[in-house]
């Protein structure tokens, strides 16, 4: 009887050993699960700030747009730029590589839409009468800065969209 007694405590105690180590397996996974999720939301919040420090940015180079301040666009496209290169910069948990993609590829539009309209704006500013601005191409040229411009909002709101889809 003591022997059969002794491997039922023996049997207990492994089977207490074995939930033991499943357990803390689950804890590990749980803990990496954790950790991931800590991860992903740092990057969206850094990719948030940078997104509105941008929004400011760009809204200064529409005022200075509506004003014609040539000088203006030029300061607030560079700073729209810091922005961008900073949302680039961004190093993204892996899970959220393919978002990051997005987002450079978005600023990427952005800054050569940016290009167009400070280019466009500067050769009418330097138009002299001896070299005139060429007026018959303003609106194609303002069409393709803007279809620029948004393809580049296109993908920024396809990352958003992505990391929307991952939550």
């Amino acid at each position: 009887m003591k022997r059969n007694t002794l491997v039922r405590i023996v049997g207990v105690a492994c089977a207490a050993v074995m939930m033991v180590a499943v357990l803390a397996g689950c804890a590990q996974q749980d803990n990496a699960a954790a950790q991931q999720q800590t991860d992903n939301r740092k990057y969206m919040t850094q990719v948030n700030q940078t997104m509105e420090d941008l929004k400011s940015r760009l809204d200064s180079f529409t005022d200075a747009v509506s004003r014609g301040d040539v000088v203006g666009m030029r300061t607030q496209a560079d700073n729209a730029y810091k922005a961008l290169d900073e949302l680039g910069k961004l190093e993204p948990p892996e899970d959220l590589k393919d978002i990051q993609q997005e987002y450079v590829d978005g600023t990427n539009k952005l800054k050569d839409a940016l290009n167009a309209y400070v280019e466009l704006y500067t050769e009418i500013d330097s138009a002299t009468d001896a070299h005139p601005f060429d007026w018959s191409t303003y609106d194609q040229r303002i069409a393709a800065s803007k279809a620029t411009y948004d393809e580049g909002i296109g993908k920024l709101q396809s990352g958003d969209n992505k990391a929307t889809e991952k939550n």
